[in-house]
């Protein structure tokens, strides 16, 4: 019987699991997230305890980034320059062709737009974008059912914003300060306030500031690439009183310049979490395993 490996390797701990879709997903194996070498030699000690070479199909790989995604590049597999202590330049995809099977690649948040369009809150849709605001901002872009890459992934965390009036934050990105990235994200909220965005009351205002600032993305998004469906996940991104907040600041943000997206239903439609929940990676990966085989579907 064949089988897909799919990785989810994130900041702090990596998810593997095995399987082709949802219902048949094995429960995914956890590690941390230590040094390149000890992280991805445990990766291949789980591939190689769970499957026999002649089983494993394809693997994916769904990571945090940047990534050099261009299979033309010489560095393609690796990680481009990062905060995260010895991950620069890590070459992910070279431990992993000992299985001798297609290996897909994407950012993590690349693998969930993927996972969340075959099989979650995007289904049926051919263009949809997946941002996840968490530890970062990211963005996964499909267009005409196909992930979207140029040079690099697309980003959304390094977007200018217009400052609230009320807001003298002056941000945490290392690059930019005041950033989307800068403003929003999970280590952002803590730096404002001394304590992490789950201590915070529902209705405290910081959360209009943020959905603010959320919204102003969403708009850049929706003017640029007119996606049938913006999902918005994350352990930030995905808060009940969060993404509430957003839909009314994302009308005004447009003006009623695009009358589809006036109507309270249509913009519950337009803005949702994530169908998938914290399976969105993982799932991710395994859609990259099959792509990288030529499967589109099981």
């Amino acid at each position: 019987m064949s089988l897909f490996a799919g990785i989810e390797l994130g900041g702090t701990k990596v998810v593997i699991g095995f399987g082709s879709r949802p219902d048949d997903l094995e429960t995914p194996i956890r590690i941390p997230t230590t040094t390149p070498s000890e992280t991805l030699a445990e990766v291949v000690r789980v591939i190689e305890a769970r499957t026999r070479p002649q089983d494993l199909a394809a693997i994916g790989v769904a990571s945090f980034g940047p990534l050099a995604l261009d299979p033309a590049s010489a560095g393609y597999g690796r990680i481009l320059k990062t905060p995260k202590p010895h991950w620069s330049e890590a070459d992910l995809l070279g431990p992993l062709r000992r299985f001798g099977v297609p290996v897909g690649l994407a950012t993590d948040v690349g693998g969930a737009a993927l996972a969340e369009g075959r099989w979650g809150a995007a289904a049926g849709l051919s263009d949809h974008v997946y941002v996840t605001v968490g530890t970062g901002v990211g963005m996964g872009v499909v267009a005409n059912g196909t992930l979207v890459r140029g040079v690099l992934h697309p980003e959304a965390g390094h977007l200018p914003v217009r400052r609230d009036p009320r807001d003298d934050f002056p941000g945490v990105c290392p690059f930019h300060g005041g950033c989307l990235e800068g403003l929003v994200s999970g280590p952002a909220i803590a730096a404002r306030l001394g304590r992490g965005g789950e201590t915070l009351a529902a209705d405290d205002p910081v959360w209009e500031v943020l959905a603010g600032y959320l919204a102003q993305m969403a708009a850049a998004l929706t003017y640029m690439l007119a996606p049938q469906r913006i999902l918005l996940g994350g352990g930030v991104g995905a808060t009940p009183h969060l993404l509430h907040r957003v839909r009314p600041a994302l009308r005004a943000e447009l003006g009623g310049y695009l009358p589809h997206l006036d109507a309270d239903a249509a913009l519950d439609l337009y803005l949702q979490p994530p169908g998938l929940g914290d399976r969105s990676g993982v799932l991710g990966a395994i859609v990259l395993a099959q792509n990288a085989l030529g499967v589109r579907s099981l």
